[in-house]
Parts: C-alpha cells; sequence; structure tokens
C-alpha cells in the first residue's frame, strides 16, 4: 500500500493508528494543534482493559513497554456512603484486566515508537474542504495546506474533520466535573488518604459524586461531579482558585469532612470541565477517502472506555488498512462496520452508569452494578 495516512491529532487514537501502520510499514504523518509533547498536562490515570485498550497495545507491539508502566495495587476499588461508610472495598489482588497507568507515560510510549518526524506539532487545523475523488485538502492555522487522498480525524470532541461526515455536534450533558489535587496526601492529608485507599474512591449521590485516584506516590486526583446547567458554573469565577473551592464545597456542605477535604485542601486550582457528548448511534454514510476515531466519531459522557476504545479504533482501522493494501474504501468499510455497533452500545453503557451515578439511591445501585459485573466475570 503506498498511499500515505493523514491523521489530524496526536491523542492516544491517533498515535496508536500510527504505530500500527508503521508495524505494517504503511506510511502516515500526525498533524497536532498542541506544539510540542509536553505542552499541557495529558491528565491522570486510565485503566487499559483486557478486552480493548491491551488488543490495541499488542497490534501496536507495545505490551512489553506497557507493562512496564502499570503502578501495582491501583486497581482497588472503593465506594463510600456521603457520611464516610463503607459499602463497597474490593482489593487488587493482581489478577484484574485493568490495570492502570499514567495517561502521559503512555502517550510517550507511543511517541517514541514512531519514526522522528511522524508528528508535526503546531499545526492547528482550521479548515478541511473534499476535493473529489477522495481526496481532501486540510488547512492549519498558519495558512499551509495538505492534499491527502486518506484523511483520518483523530481529532477529539470538537473535530475539524467529522463536519465532512457528519452534522452532528457535541452536546451539553448537563454534567461538569471539577478536578483538585492534594500531594504527600498520605503525611499531608492522612485522612482524605485513607478514605480514598490504594485505587479508586467513587462517593455517588443525587446530582453530584466526588470520584479520587491514587496516583503515582502518595497523589490524590480528584474529581468533582455535579449536574448542573452551564450557566450555574458560569457564575463561578474559577480564577480566584480560593472562592471556587469554597462555592463548591459548599454543594457537599454535609458530607464527611474526609471527603469534602479532597476539595478544600487542594493543593491546585480547581479546574473545570464540562463533559459533552455526541447523539448516541452517531454514524454516517461512507464518504471516500476520510474516516474518524476516537471522541472524533463517537464522544461520550466519561464511562471508563473512551480511551481504550480511541486504541482499539485506531488498531483496528490500521490492521483493516494492512489487510486491503489495494482497496482503501474496502478498509474504511470494513473498519467502520465494526466501530459503529461497538461504540453505540458503549454510550448506552455509558449513559446507563452517569444516571446510576446520579440517581436518588446512587451509593447502592453503583454497589448493585460492581457486585454483578464480578459475578458476570
Amino acid at each position: 500500500m503506498t498511499t500515505h495516512v493523514t491523521i489530524i491529532g496526536a491523542g492516544l487514537g491517533g498515535l496508536t493508528l500510527a504505530r500500527v501502520l508503521h508495524v505494517h510499514g504503511i506510511p502516515a504523518t500526525v498533524y497536532e494543534a498542541e506544539p510540542s509533547p509536553t505542552a499541557r498536562s495529558q491528565g491522570g490515570m486510565l485503566d487499559i482493559h483486557d478486552y480493548n485498550g491491551q488488543l490495541a497495545l499488542k497490534a501496536a507491539d507495545l505490551m512489553e513497554e506497557f507493562r512496564g508502566l502499570i503502578l501495582e495495587g491501583r486497581q482497588a476499588m472503593r465506594v463510600l456512603d456521603s457520611d464516610g461508610t463503607v459499602l463497597f472495598d474490593k482489593a487488587d489482588d493482581g489478577t484484574g484486566g485493568r490495570p492502570e497507568v499514567q495517561r502521559g507515560e503512555l502517550r510517550q510510549i507511543l511517541l517514541d515508537s514512531l519514526p522522528a518526524g511522524t508528528v508535526r506539532w503546531g499545526h492547528k487545523v482550521s479548515d478541511t474542504r473534499a476535493l473529489g475523488d477522495g481526496r481532501h485538502e486540510v488547512t492549519f492555522a498558519d495558512g499551509s495546506t495538505v492534499v491527502t487522498s486518506l484523511l483520518v480525524g483523530a481529532d477529539g470532541a470538537w473535530s475539524r474533520v467529522r463536519p465532512l461526515l457528519s452534522s452532528a455536534t457535541p452536546e451539553y450533558t448537563g454534567h461538569s466535573v471539577v478536578e483538585t489535587y492534594l500531594f504527600d496526601a498520605d503525611t499531608r492529608h492522612p485522612a482524605a488518604a485513607k478514605a480514598v485507599g490504594g485505587g479508586a474512591l467513587m462517593v455517588p449521590a443525587q446530582g453530584k459524586e466526588i470520584f479520587a485516584h491514587r496516583e503515582t506516590g502518595d497523589t490524590l486526583h480528584t474529581y468533582v461531579g455535579l449536574a448542573r446547567p452551564l450557566d450555574w458554573f458560569a457564575a463561578i469565577d474559577f480564577t480566584d482558585a480560593a472562592a471556587a473551592r469554597a462555592l463548591i464545597a459548599q454543594e457537599f456542605v454535609d458530607w464527611a469532612p474526609e471527603l469534602t477535604s479532597l476539595i478544600t485542601d487542594g493543593d491546585t486550582a480547581p479546574v473545570l470541565r464540562h463533559h459533552y457528548a455526541l447523539p448516541n448511534g452517531h454514524r454516517w454514510d461512507r464518504v471516500p477517502g476520510v474516516t474518524l476515531v476516537g471522541d472524533a466519531a463517537h464522544l461520550t459522557a466519561p464511562n471508563g472506555e473512551g480511551a481504550n476504545l480511541a486504541m482499539l479504533d485506531g488498531a483496528e482501522l490500521g490492521d483493516a488498512l494492512a489487510a486491503h493494501p489495494d482497496d482503501v474504501e474496502a478498509a474504511l468499510t470494513e473498519y467502520e462496520q465494526a466501530m459503529f455497533p461497538r461504540t453505540a452500545e458503549t454510550a448506552a453503557d455509558g449513559a446507563e452508569l452517569l444516571e446510576a451515578l446520579l440517581s436518588e439511591n446512587a451509593p447502592q445501585r453503583l454497589v448493585d452494578m460492581f457486585t454483578g459485573h464480578d459475578q458476570a466475570r
């Protein structure tokens, strides 16, 4: 196959695609808006599942490198009630199929596995347009352009490639999170550290929840979730960290202090992240020479599957292109026909999870989901 693949976006999906193509000897270039790999924080922990994310890493021939990133013990899971009562506590016995790694470190092994120059940093896409015969032109913010006969949008929620295929746009889910960190928690914040335990903590309640994770060392990364309209958050001045922290904590005023301290004692300014989603079952008719992977294709409310699915998308697309070296359209059709139903099912599961997390009897529903999952496995 001599078709050069143009990938927009150097997230996990785009990089996995580039790596799998490289394994098969297929040339690709990745264009990324950020100026460098360290331009911003790459987020927190990811559990990489044996039924999707790890399959992608095997296709990328990076399982050995992946195993070197795994943080032992982080598959532990606790569910607490808002008064601090432990409702569910599962230790990490090393047998789970969802080992935890730092997102930034996972991205780095993908970057390191690619030939020098594969990723072109500082290339923010301003426009894309069809030229006919499966060819597309990509225009960057600096005015430069590239023309390609195979374009892949791996550029996330607000994809500039998606409009070539679909008129769908992400809509606010009604749920947002505020992120905070506690550093040196075992010594500086022992009560909060004890509540979180060795892995992940979930404290759901109607319309709100606290989710925290023990990351590298004794860093606690907290996601404070609230089902509120956009204008509710817009009224909070997040440039005033102390005031924003106090207003968010006020929503949890009757919760146990070891839980609210995850908000009030934050060592970093709180960061607001709204959750958006594409319509469930989002799909498009086949358009020659272009497709999407990851959030560009199937953005959903966070459900623990997004990064895994993006990587699997990239791996399966790469394998399909290698399997059909003389027929790009056959490869894209094969990829999309497998991807559409898989991601629709995951989106439905994610919507169910979000609804359970925010329901009136959220703690018990979550425990029931976890115990039912364990029994099913």
